[in-house]
């Protein structure tokens, strides 16, 4: 046999189990064999030994906004879009995100380094990336005004996306109270007071009506794309309500235990942070991703703003199956963006296939995308680094 990888000795994590003496077999571009490890290897196979390892699929992240981090690396000093998408999907495989969907705010936000420009720029780079690693995918996040849902349906003329959402920050609506708005924009975002006020008025001054005929545009969008239709920051099944009717069926992070409860009863899709599970809690108060999870309402988690928490997030004891924890992060996902070739360790499966370190976090060792090896790191478990002692000048 020739062209075929065999995965031998690790933790393999199936949809429904943990094989703990496993083997992947991959071939092409797709799993072919998932199994207790024989005692002899496969003939002429290129053989990886994983003991000690866990062996699980490619992480799905249908929302993480890293790139910006990429873009604009310091507050003003922005970068060329080509090179952050190539340095934001380097450092997504190595935290184990095998197909990203980048979370490109369509917001007029200098301050914030957002702008239509921007946003424009990056959702046109996106689909024609080459030497890429991963496979990196659009999500477009259109905020509730009318010049933002006026860019998106711009942009959408040339791209195509896949995945939209909607969001809407303001004042007492969604995730922010008066004062914390402001505080979360001048302390942590680091704009002039004079611009959280000018964008708290212009956020305010949007009627009801007026956000739902702005919602009703960007919902037939997505269906036109015959995309996902994400919910952004919903806080009462009222609002729940209000997206189903948009026609979505992913609640991205719900603000209450209410919003995610009624989200999942209407069989909406439950997606969270995960630095929200890793770190112990929301950064904003808003609801505790454990919590959800002992509540039984969270089907997937994203990265948000920090891949590495993605990776961490199923090795987080919530006390459930990790099998459980684990497809949160890579079958649950792909699902639900309509990516049913991948995010399972089955035959028949894209190979998309992580070996990860768990101990003493989690560390990525290697990464398949779509049967091919495209990283590899030195094994961190038996590696002393050595070094040389500084001698000061003249010794």
């Amino acid at each position: 046999m020739t062209g075929i990888t065999e995965i031998r000795h690790g933790r393999v994590v199936t949809p429904t189990r943990v094989l703990e003496d496993g083997r992947v077999v991959l071939a092409g571009s797709h799993i072919v064999s998932v199994s207790e490890t024989p005692v002899e290897p496969l003939p002429r196979a290129k053989t990886v030994d994983a003991s000690g390892l866990v062996v699980m699929p490619g992480l799905v992240d249908l929302h993480g906004d890293d790139v910006e981090q990429e873009l604009y690396p310091r507050s003003g000093a922005r970068v060329d879009a080509r090179w952050a998408l190539s340095m934001a999907d380097r450092v997504n495989v190595m935290a184990g995100v095998t197909t990203k969907f980048h979370a490109v705010a369509f917001e007029d936000a200098p301050d914030d380094n957002r702008s239509f420009a921007d946003a424009d720029e990056l959702a046109r780079e996106i689909p024609s990336m080459t030497g890429a690693l991963g496979d990196n995918r659009l999500h477009i996040r259109c905020e509730l005004s009318r010049s933002s849902v006026d860019a998106v349906e711009r942009v959408v003329d040339d791209v195509d996306a896949d995945l939209v959402s909607i969001m809407h920050h303001a004042p007492d609506d969604g995730q922010f109270d008066a004062d914390e708005f402001v505080r979360h924009y001048v302390e942590d975002r680091n704009w002039p007071r004079e611009s959280v006020a000018e964008a708290a008025i212009d956020r305010d001054a949007l009627s009801r009506s007026v956000r739902d005929s702005l919602s009703e545009r960007i919902a037939e969008l997505a269906a036109t794309l015959e995309v996902p239709l994400a919910s952004h920051d919903d806080e009462s099944p009222a609002d729940v309500e209000r997206q189903l009717d948009h026609g979505a069926w992913i609640s991205e992070y719900p603000l209450t235990i209410e919003a995610a409860e009624h989200a999942a009863d209407r069989g909406m899709t439950v997606a969270m942070g995960a630095p929200n599970l890793v770190r112990g809690g929301s950064l904003w108060d808003n609801l505790s991703v454990r919590s959800a999870i002992d509540d039984g309402v969270v089907d997937v988690l994203c990265s948000d703003y920090h891949p590495p928490s993605l990776l961490a997030a199923p090795f987080v004891d919530t006390g459930e199956p990790f099998s459980v924890r684990v497809n949160r992060v890579t079958q649950n996902p792909a699902e639900a963006a309509g990516l049913h070739d991948r995010g399972r360790m089955e035959a028949g499966a894209r190979a998309d296939v992580l070996l990860v370190n768990p101990e003493p976090f989690p560390v990525v060792e290697r990464v398949f995308i779509e049967g091919v090896e495209v990283l590899t790191t030195c094994d961190t478990r038996t590696r002393t680094v050595q070094r040389t002692p500084w001698r000061g000048p003249g010794s």
